[in-house]
């Protein structure tokens, strides 16, 4: 950007909305925003910034002088700044289209898409650049414990983004990663998710298509050869590609070849590499960041160091404290695939304990029941587990619905202890009647969970 300017983000307060909102106070830009939900710490950490904040959406809260007016995904028709901004015929930029036009353009855009994994992949990524001196960009969907912020615009060639397949904003249903320009597009995994929006797995397959259409020939699409739904997207690419994963086909081949309970030692094609995370879909995530960063230009050995210093990141397999002997893990774990993935590495970091899944049903798609069969085959990796009520189950339409009793019937039944507990205060009743000193309680929720892993440690 040629000068300083004045952005107002409305829904100021979302995770990513908040990381752009702080990124561009640091350049030194006037930023303002509101939000229904201004509460700690994001706003402690905004307003610590200088940036002005208004709690509840009103017409009086926008600026006659702001230049660009960023409308988050969440908002919608109907909202009062969103319908004065239209009366004004002010132009409606969405947090994608921003970042595509103020920070990416001209820069090595190295996109991070697919199901799951998108934000270590991400983090990794990012801290290897880091690490080797090159002071990256990044936009990042979480908090990474390697940097204090989530995201950093600067004037670094390197531009590292977790690209999300979510649409964009109400006037742009297209998913955001189509705005990011990718020179080097990762695509970890592709599975049917976001049952709100999309209706089918080959509407998300098309939609990351439509992402790698971006590539150019110079450019690199790096994707997970052990994953069918991932080779479909190859179909369509232009661009040169490189199949990473476990299997004999791939041209970037994992082996693991030793796990430990707080790291993973593996190769890529005979090249050797330890990673300080367990789990091979962390060994995944890494393979990945490291196909990325030789093609942007590193070093095996420069890699190897950033590896070894990579701290993870927040709520991902996070250990929130122990009482009694009883060790509780916070993730943010939603779709089946990640909480049987999560379940799996967790078995190499407590072998012998056994392992207790809490589940809330939170997300648009695991509120639903059309990844139900696989949520009770995710639960089965548990010793036990315990799934709480659908959270605002009101949303979704009655025959759409996850049941959650029927759940943990099917789970239990299979020889595996599953209760259905309708509130926070029955979970933790549940929890101390059946969990034992050595005992390791994971909860998987993509919100706040009512508080529950304070609780739990609290009352165990």
């Amino acid at each position: 950007m040629d000068k300083a300017k004045h952005f107002h983000f409305i829904g100021v307060c979302g995770t990513a909305m908040g990381s752009t909102a702080l990124a561009l106070r640091l350049q030194g830009h006037t930023v303002t925003g509101s939000d229904n939900a201004v509460y700690p710490p994001m706003s402690t950490l905004l307003e610590d910034h200088g940036i002005t904040l208004m709690s509840g959406y009103k017409a009086e809260n926008l600026s006659a002088d702001s230049d660009v007016y960023v409308v988050g995904n969440a908002i919608s028709r109907g909202n009062p700044e969103v319908e004065e901004l239209l009366e004004r015929k002010a132009p409606l930029e969405s947090m994608a289209g921003l970042l595509k036009r103020y920070v990416i353009q001209g820069k090595r855009s190295f996109v991070v898409t697919g199901t799951h994994g998108k934000t270590t992949t991400t983090s990794i990524l990012a801290w290897l650049f880091e690490s080797a001196g090159k002071n990256p960009g990044f936009m990042i969907g979480g908090v990474p414990s390697n940097f204090d912020v989530g995201a950093r615009f600067n004037d670094s060639p390197h531009f590292v983004i977790e690209g999300d397949e979510y649409d964009t904003a109400f006037f742009d249903k297209r998913s955001k990663f189509l705005h990011y320009l990718p020179e080097c597009a990762i695509v970890n995994n592709v599975e049917f998710d976001h049952a709100d929006i999309f209706d089918d797995l080959d509407e998300i397959i098309l939609a990351f298509q439509r992402m790698t259409l971006q590539v150019p020939r110079s450019g690199l699409v790096l994707l997970n050869g052990d994953c069918a739904n991932s080779l479909q997207v190859k179909a369509r690419c232009p661009a040169p590609t490189r199949t990473v994963g476990t299997g004999a086909e791939c041209e970037e081949r994992i082996v693991i070849t030793d796990a430990k309970t707080e790291s993973t030692e593996f190769t890529i094609n005979g090249s050797a590499f330890a990673l300080p995370m367990i789990g091979e879909f962390n060994v995944r995530n890494a393979a990945m960041a490291i196909c990325a960063a030789r093609f942007g230009g590193l070093t095996d050995e420069e890699i190897r160091s950033g590896l070894l210093t990579f701290k993870g990141v927040l709520r991902r397999q996070t250990e929130r404290g122990t009482k009694n002997g009883i060790t509780v893990i916070d993730d943010f774990g939603h779709h089946p695939t990640a909480i049987r993935e999560t379940l799996k590495g967790l078995r190499q970091r407590y072998p012998g304990k056994r392992l207790w899944a809490v589940f809330e049903p939170r997300s648009n798609t695991s509120r639903r029941k059309v990844l139900q069969n696989e949520l009770i085959e995710a639960l089965k990796v548990a010793d036990g587990c315990v799934i709480a009520a659908v959270n605002a189950i009101e949303k979704v339409p009655v025959e759409l619905r996850l049941d959650p009793e029927f759940v943990a019937s099917e789970v239990t039944a299979a020889g595996r202890e599953c209760y259905y507990e309708p509130s926070t205060d029955a979970i933790i009743e549940r929890l101390k009647s059946r969990t034992k000193t050595g005992d390791v309680i994971i909860v998987f929720s993509n919100g706040g969970f009512d508080g529950l892993h304070e609780k739990l440690i609290a009352q165990l």
